[in-house]
């Protein structure tokens, strides 16, 4: 707006300045408390906000913490799969060697009512009956009787000598399976440890109650390979919170939690740092309604953290989550729910917001 015609011009900045007297200092004071009244007032609005718009950083703990964690879920999760698939082919392969050893049996029997019948009748029987033919067309019937009579008892003797061999080839497979899932159950322990280690290194891995899911529905399953595994992902998908790139299977994640209700603010993909985040593999959901507060959640926002980080545990081998953190605890499949020292504020210790890191 433009000065008053009646009031002086202002002073120009070049001017030299004025020491002004008492009545001058005594009108303007009141103005001088009420603009720092007013900045005191906008800054303690500032920090008490709920509804700050920027992602939680920095995440809290330290990259060599979420690089072991990030290994040993992973190698933790691949070792369980393979299990899965070797206890599967040993169910198999068991139910096929009692198939085998019933077939072996019912051969058996066969056979040895072959060889009592050759014993009974001797070596020059078939050939009795044949040169007692009435004529050269009853000689032909015999033999080719005969004939068939031999092949059958050579199919079934060849039946039983396949079927033994079958029986030690599946024996052989099945004492395979069971070194594959010794194998694999001594790797997901080790696993087990490297993440705990890591935990209490970083000033948790205690046991910890963790958050149930109540009554949260079952998420639409992940696409998976043939052999139970995860697909290798990259981050080729558009990111809709913040205009980045997700992982197919983060973007499907999302998608699931929000047609579950929940539909808070969500900020997934962040460039630079360590972590899941730069990764597209990653989402911090916010407690608060307005976005990412720099406060503890309480009250109705804790219950919402609460109910959040609980779907996504339940539906974790339905989605492919790697961790969920929560309220100064960790969720991992290696260890189930742990206490989780991430450092800082809220945002570090994650306090108001739940972390999810996927396959």
């Amino acid at each position: 707006m433009s000065a008053s015609p009646s009031r002086p011009a202002p002073r120009a900045a070049s001017a030299p300045a004025h020491r002004a007297g008492p009545a001058a200092r005594a009108a303007g004071a009141p103005r001088r408390w009420a603009a720092l009244a007013a900045a005191l007032l906008l800054a303690a609005t500032a920090v008490g906000s709920p509804a700050a718009a920027a992602a939680p950083d920095p995440e809290g703990g330290t990259a060599k913490l979420r690089k072991v964690l990030d290994e040993a879920n992973r190698g933790f999760v691949s070792a369980k799969t393979q299990l899965t698939n070797s206890q599967r082919r040993e169910k198999q392969l068991q139910q096929e060697l009692r198939d085998l050893a019933g077939r072996q049996e019912r051969l058996a029997g066969t056979v040895k009512q072959v060889a009592a019948r050759s014993y009974r009748s001797g070596p020059l029987t078939g050939v009795s009956m044949m040169l007692e033919s009435d004529s050269p067309d009853a000689f032909w019937v015999r033999a080719t009787a005969m004939d068939r009579i031999f092949q059958l008892d050579a199919a079934r003797l060849a039946g039983l000598v396949d079927a033994r061999r079958e029986i030690v080839r599946a024996q052989a497979q099945l004492d395979g399976e069971i070194t594959v899932q010794t194998k694999q159950v001594a790797q997901m322990k080790a696993r087990t440890t490297e993440a705990e280690q890591a935990l209490i290194a970083a000033g948790g891995g205690g046991a910890a109650g963790g958050f149930l899911p109540g009554n949260s529905p079952l998420a639409k399953p992940a696409r998976r390979n043939p052999d139970g595994s995860w697909p290798n992902e990259s981050c080729n998908v558009d990111d809709p919170t913040t205009g980045g790139c997700i992982t197919p299977r983060t973007l499907h994640a999302m998608q699931q939690a929000k047609s579950a209700g929940f539909t808070r603010f969500v900020s997934c993909h962040r460039g630079g740092g360590g972590g899941e985040h730069p990764k597209g593999r990653a989402c911090d959901f916010a407690a608060a309604k307005g976005g990412f507060a720099n406060v503890d959640a309480s009250g109705g926002d804790r219950a919402y953290g609460d109910r959040l980080a609980g779907y996504y545990v339940k539906n974790a081998g339905r989605l492919g989550v790697l961790y969920v953190i929560w309220y100064r605890q960790i969720w991992m499949p290696s260890t189930g729910w742990r206490a989780y020292s991430g450092g800082g504020g809220p945002s570090g210790t994650h306090t108001n917001h739940v972390h999810l890191s996927m396959q």
